[in-house]
């Protein structure tokens, strides 16, 4: 496989230093990416660059991942206007753990190969790094007019900014320069990946390695990803979407790739899954036919939900849909789990319960229009009943004398009830 070219047609290049394709064409390479470890999680945004760095290893190079546990200790002022909170290093540590397990699913750590994927956290070589000592081996060979030139610096000190930088800030790209230097130096790395709003970061890094030590490095970076609507790309009502499940439920991230726009999607497949290039472009002609059916959207959020959450989770976050969506039985609304069967009534009315009126057993007319009020009226109730339009737990009612007991609470604790085909309500024990 060839990198660039793959990475190209995926619409995943933004810059890319000349003599990339010919070192990669010369020897095996190592390429890292720098990940920021403000969380215990990576989110979508952050899947690029590590997709960047599964292609790379699949090409049959050497990914290197880098978590920043000491940058993470300055905050990067790239695409920032105000500096952030700074974390201990316990912090750190537990958060490179927890990084470290999400990104095997992506890259090989275990493989006996020659570019098996590596982790190292920067915090690693600089906490001994003392003040004199690294504005004397690294400070001296950047001049502030090249660190003025970058676009992160001219931004927090131009007219757009009230905050201005402090001089930790400022120092950032000398750190992250001398991240690449000391990975060229001790593992070999000639390339560094990352956003293209890192461009300037990176190429203080290209720059230092040359000054230094007359060596040749490269750059790639991929855009930004946006919305077609302009709206940000991964960003919900609630945040971010995280590829850990106690975050966003693998039923959330599900929606969240099955809810793109149609140009959206077109886009999205290519750069987030690891389809074949016939392949997709089959999917995309195939859509274009039949833009209703949603298959382009359906593919993209099954591949992404496996990539992340593996198959079971796949076929619970579809089981979830089809509930609120489709046709399911009452089997597929047990089977899901309490946070789960949340995500999908999220927002659903909902009417608190006694445990001990179910365990008594109680009229189905009383526990709904009486004790919790969720039908206005015995008689509307009964009518509906009557008609065919009220299911608990996706099973028809077809006696207003029916008694609901304890047996059919849901994760021992949740009725659902459907009237018509639509509307929804959730009762819930105290």
């Amino acid at each position: 496989m060839n990198f660039v070219e793959e990475l190209t047609w995926r619409g995943m290049v933004h810059n890319m230093m000349p003599g990339v394709e010919e070192q990669l064409g010369k020897e095996l390479t190592s390429a890292y990416v720098g990940i920021d470890p403000t969380a215990d999680s990576l989110h979508i945004g952050h899947l690029v660059g590590v997709l960047m760095l599964k292609h790379f290893q699949h090409a049959g190079h050497k990914p290197i991942a880098l978590i920043g546990g000491a940058t993470g200790m300055i905050g990067d002022p790239s695409g920032k206007s105000k500096e952030r909170n700074l974390l201990d290093e316990e912090t750190l540590r537990h958060n490179q753990r927890c990084i470290k397990e999400q990104l095997s699913r992506f890259l090989d750590f275990e493989t006996v190969s020659d570019n098996k994927a590596e982790l190292v956290n920067n915090y690693d070589w600089m906490k001994e790094f003392s003040f004199l000592g690294f504005i004397r081996d690294v400070g001296k060979h950047i001049t502030v007019n090249y660190m003025m030139s970058k676009d992160s610096v001219k931004k927090r000190l131009g007219s757009e900014s009230t905050e201005g930088m402090s001089f930790t800030e400022f120092t950032y790209q000398l750190v992250q320069g001398y991240d690449y230097f000391w990975l060229y130096n001790n593992k070999n790395c000639k390339i560094q990946m990352g956003g293209s709003d890192q461009w300037g970061n990176i190429t203080t890094g290209t720059e230092l390695i040359r000054r230094k030590l007359g060596g040749e490095a490269y750059a790639i970076t991929c855009p930004l990803i946006t919305k077609a609507d302009g709206g940000k790309f991964g960003k919900t009502e609630k945040g971010n979407i995280w590829l850990d499940e106690k975050r966003t439920s693998p039923y959330e991230f599900y929606q969240f790739w099955l809810n793109t726009s149609d140009d959206d999607a077109a886009k999205y497949v290519k750069i987030f899954t690891m389809l074949k290039h016939a392949e997709i472009e089959e999917l995309i002609a195939a859509h274009q036919e039949a833009p209703h059916q949603r298959s382009l959207q359906k593919k993209l959020a099954e591949e992404m939900t496996i990539m992340v959450h593996g198959a079971d989770a796949l076929k619970m976050a579809q089981a979830a849909s089809n509930i609120l969506f489709g046709k399911s039985t009452s089997e597929e609304l047990s089977a899901i789990d309490e946070r789960t069967f949340l995500s999908v009534f999220d927002g659903v009315p909902t009417f608190d319960m006694e445990r001990s009126w179910l365990d008594e057993g109680i009229n189905v007319l009383d526990l709904l229009a009486e004790k919790t009020s969720a039908f206005a009226s015995k008689g509307e109730l009964r009518r509906l009943i009557k008609g065919g339009g009220v299911s608990i737990n996706k099973n028809k009612i077809d006696d207003a004398e029916f008694t609901v007991n304890a047996l059919q609470l849901l994760n021992d604790k949740y009725i659902l009830i459907q009237k018509g085909k639509k509307n929804y309500y959730v009762l819930q024990c105290k």
